[in-house]
């Protein structure tokens, strides 16, 4: 769990290099140090236009032409006046980091026929493989090739979701550090700090769900459905690049992305509580979160509308810190095994699929595993965002128990655990997998069957109570 949401706070790394990477990276413009917390990919050349100021990813290299429209760009984002992000700001800077290409300098590009339909046949076929492997059946309705910029505006509704509750928290908090016979008078001045704040998380979140786009492979990396219902998608671009030093076909790796994509759209079709349930423990999470007010009152006092780049210092200087409660820490655990739970389950159908069909199947599995373990980018993204590592760390102990439960009580009694979030392992359970799976378990078949008995009868539950009336 990071103990800084937004990422703000956090040191810059040292480079390889030492001092002489220091001196690259200021010429270069790719530095994160202080005076770029959000990481940005900053346009502009050597010098980087605007390094140390956090519009330039907006306006650009500022240069005298561009002038006009960086201050009718800044007139909009301080007249912004919905709710605690300001989306368009952030829509707008996703699609400018993904039209400058991804960290490995591929750029983007229209999907294809060619791709478009490798990528449909792929879960065509993937989804006939999934009929042997689980109880639930198909979930994609239609399949998918994205671009990047396609994969930034399918998601971004998730996202949304996601963010908005932390979001919420600091513009609220920023409204309630005045007293409140000084809240009308300083009216204008918090407005435009609502503003300010909607626009630097904004760019933050555009800034980083640019930079994913460029290195997810479908759109349930992070073990959320993040896209439409009913749509498995993939990415060609990146796929490429996935499987570029595998040493795998292109083909086979396509195949088992196709496999995991579809068993997720299985899993989220088929179990209706199941997004509500994740996305909620998020939410719960995230209003846990408390704004530290003394630092947010100095900025208040302190605040300079000539220079708004102090906004940006006071929130990378860790203001906000998640409750140390026990609701949240019970927050955090029901949405970690919830993601371990979706990914082992989906990790244990896919190879139970996937290793009787292809060759590739266990390294390919190992490489994903270890790129989810390892915290990958996704995984980093979100901890940006939301301030929490959105990485199933029981993903090996929640695999195992899955398969298990396959091995003792079959595909069926297995894929039966998702009817109610009750049924389901909990933490302690990923620690004695064997216990829970040999557990005895409750059989309500017959009670069913009696209840669906008397409920077809009614004729006679009525009679036998007019004879019961009559003997009295």
């Amino acid at each position: 769990m990071s103990d800084t949401p937004f990422g703000f706070g956090l040191p810059p790394e040292e480079p390889d290099d030492g001092d002489e990477g220091k001196k690259k990276d200021q010429q270069s413009g790719g530095g994160q140090g202080p005076a770029n917390p959000f990481g940005l990919g900053l346009p502009g050349g050597p010098g980087g236009a605007g390094a140390d100021n956090p519009f330039a990813a907006m306006f650009g290299s500022l240069n005298p032409n561009d002038l006009g429209a960086a201050f009718q760009q800044l007139g909009q984002m301080l007249s912004y006046e919905g709710g605690p992000v300001n989306w368009d700001m952030a829509k707008q800077i996703a699609r400018q980091t993904v039209a400058q290409g991804a960290p490995d300098g591929t750029k983007d590009s229209s999907v294809g026929l060619a791709e478009r339909s490798a990528v449909q046949e792929a879960v065509r076929l993937a989804d006939l493989w999934l009929d042997d492997a689980t109880a639930l059946p198909s979930g994609a309705g239609t399949a998918l090739a994205w671009s990047r910029a396609e994969w930034v505006e399918a998601t971004l509704p998730a996202w949304k979701e996601l963010v908005d509750p932390v979001a919420e928290r600091v513009g609220a908090a920023m409204g309630d550090v005045l007293p409140e016979e000084m809240q009308a008078m300083a009216g204008p001045l918090i407005g435009m700090m609502r503003s300010m704040g909607g626009a630097m998380f904004g760019t933050q979140i555009g800034q980083a769900v640019g930079v994913l786009a460029g290195e997810v492979v479908g759109s349930s990396d992070v073990g959320l459905p993040l896209g439409p219902a009913g749509k498995a998608a993939l990415l060609p671009a990146n796929i490429e690049t996935f499987g570029k030093d595998l040493g795998v076909p292109k083909d086979e790796v396509r195949l088992y992305l196709a496999l995991r994509e579809a068993a997720h759209q299985r899993l989220f079709a088929h179990v209706p509580w199941l997004r509500s349930h994740l996305f909620g423990a998020v939410d719960g999470y995230a209003r846990g979160i408390k704004v530290d007010t003394a630092k947010l009152e100095d900025v208040v006092g302190q605040f300079d509308p000539q220079n708004p780049e102090q906004l940006q210092e006071a929130l990378q200087q860790g203001m906000f810190q998640p409750e140390d409660t026990p609701q949240q820490k019970a927050a955090l655990a029901r949405l970690e095994t919830a993601l371990a739970l979706v990914e082992g389950w989906v990790d244990a159908v896919v190879h139970a699929a996937a290793k009787p069909r292809l060759s590739s199947a266990d390294a390919l599995r190992e490489t994903l595993r270890r790129r989810r373990a390892s915290g990958g980018p996704a995984e980093q993204t979100f901890a940006t965002l939301i301030g929490l590592e959105l990485r199933p760390r029981r993903l090996r102990d929640a695999s195992r128990l899955w398969a298990s439960l396959t091995d003792a009580r079959g595909v069926d009694g297995r894929d039966g655990l998702w009817a109610h979030p009750d049924m389901l392992p909990t933490a302690t359970d990923l620690d004695d997998p064997d216990g829970f799976v040999h557990r005895e378990q409750l059989d309500f078949s017959e009670l069913d069957k009696m209840l669906g008995e008397a409920a077809d009868k009614p004729d006679l539950r009525k009679k036998g109570e007019a004879e019961g009336d009559g003997t009295e």
